[in-house]
């Protein structure tokens, strides 16, 4: 019988542990690459610069990862664990509106740590099925810890999920303006949303203090350099 070319008995290289070892080696450094460029670069890094940052070839990359959706799904999926349990944490909690603030400062924390991460909470993935089942989990807890919220009277009735999405979207563009100059900025954002979503009377945690207006004007400086100028300006 012939044996298909290049395959490990066609060479003569017989798949035993040494192969096997190198091969999770290399998957190993493929996802500690993709983890330091996506917390630092967010995930617009192709997949050709991981292949380079972790000393690997495009092929070995095509053949740990076929698709940047399976990377994103390896690389996250602890983010993903402790996403939900942050939700579990909050909804044990026997108060139900600290358990809501709580879990409103935790998840914007994850995204202040890894800018990638930031950036998976914002979007959807639908290749990515472990992920997507994660966080539909965590959703639908979600909903469960908004619902007691309410029956405290602390969270304003108006309040809905969207209002989630909306604070991750809005959190991972100051966290992308505003890390270098102003680092802590996302903090006095969430303060001020949570006090948005406060029904009166409730507790709020301490507000942290708006950032000095030097460091604010060097994050809006940022922003600007970095947003896409009109087509007619390229050159």
């Amino acid at each position: 019988m012939d044996l298909p070319a290049g395959s490990p008995e066609a060479s003569g290289e017989q798949p035993g542990p040494g192969l096997r070892a190198d091969a999770e080696r290399n998957r190993e450094r493929i996802l500690a690459a993709a983890r330091r460029l996506y917390a630092g670069h967010g995930l617009d890094v192709s997949m050709a610069c991981i292949a380079r940052e972790a000393g690997v070839g495009k092929a070995t990359l095509s053949r740990r990862f076929a698709t940047r959706e399976e990377l994103i799904n390896a690389v996250f999926a602890d983010r993903m664990d402790a996403y939900a349990a942050a939700v579990a944490e909050a909804l044990a909690d026997p108060d139900p509106w600290h358990g809501f603030t709580g879990y409103v400062q935790a998840v914007c924390a994850m995204q202040a740590a890894d800018r990638g991460f930031a950036e998976v909470l914002a979007m959807t993935f639908p290749a990515a099925k472990a992920l997507e089942k994660r966080r539909a989990e965590a959703y639908h807890s979600f909903l469960d810890l908004i619902a007691r919220a309410k029956a405290t009277g602390h969270l304003r009735d108006d309040f809905t999920d969207q209002d989630m999405v909306i604070l991750l979207m809005a959190n991972a563009g100051v966290i992308a303006a505003s890390q270098d100059a102003a680092p802590d900025t996302w903090r006095r954002l969430v303060g001020q949303m949570l006090r948005a979503y406060a029904a009166p009377g409730a507790d709020l945690p301490p507000l942290e203090p708006a950032p000095a207006p030097t460091a604010l004007y060097r994050a809006m400086v940022r922003l600007t350099r970095s947003a896409p100028g009109p087509e007619g300006n390229k050159g």
